[in-house]
């Protein structure tokens, strides 16, 4: 049942790193075979799992990770806070190893305690989109999921789920 497969946040590293093995060698053949049907199943899945998860109970993903942060989101961001792009990039971003903007926190500078975002309309793309499970040509972003069942529950049981999943 797709719903047991939900486990909390402070389990998920352990769980994820027991079945990164299984689900490593299954992307591999997903990736092969990129099944015709993967997109529609996967978007069941991620429509599913989010109706019975509120994402501010957990906001992982902020504590966690640094989202890439590209011009336009600079843009987005500063006009939104009333800052000149310069002025965010030099107070809240930095340059990493990919060459991309990050936040130069974690969490996000912008997480309130209460794991709202205080800039959500304004957020990064990167952020709009994640976790990515409800994307269309899926296959394109096994790479990441299989790193963010790691850290987000919802993408956790949505893998798990889809490893049940004949294709």
């Amino acid at each position: 049942m797709l719903f047991d497969k939900i486990k909390p946040v402070d389990q998920l590293s352990g769980l994820a790193k027991k079945a990164k093995s299984s689900t490593h060698t299954f992307f591999i053949k997903l990736k092969k075979k990129q099944p015709k049907q993967l997109d529609d199943t996967m978007q069941k899945l991620h429509d599913e799992v989010f109706s019975k998860i509120d994402c501010l109970d957990c906001a992982n993903c902020c504590k966690t990770l640094g989202p890439a942060i590209y011009n336009l989101d600079v843009e987005r961001m500063a006009k939104y806070l009333r800052l000149k792009p310069a002025k965010l990039i030099e107070t809240y971003l930095r340059v990493d190893e990919d060459g991309d903007f990050v936040f130069k926190t974690k969490p996000c500078p912008f997480l309130l305690d209460d794991n709202y975002c205080s800039i959500y309309t304004a957020r990064p793309k990167a952020c709009r989109e994640y976790p990515h499970t409800d994307r269309k040509r899926f296959y394109q972003v096994l790479d990441i999921t299989e790193k963010n069942a790691a850290v987000c529950p919802a993408v956790y049981a949505i893998v798990e789920e889809l490893k049940t999943i004949p294709f």
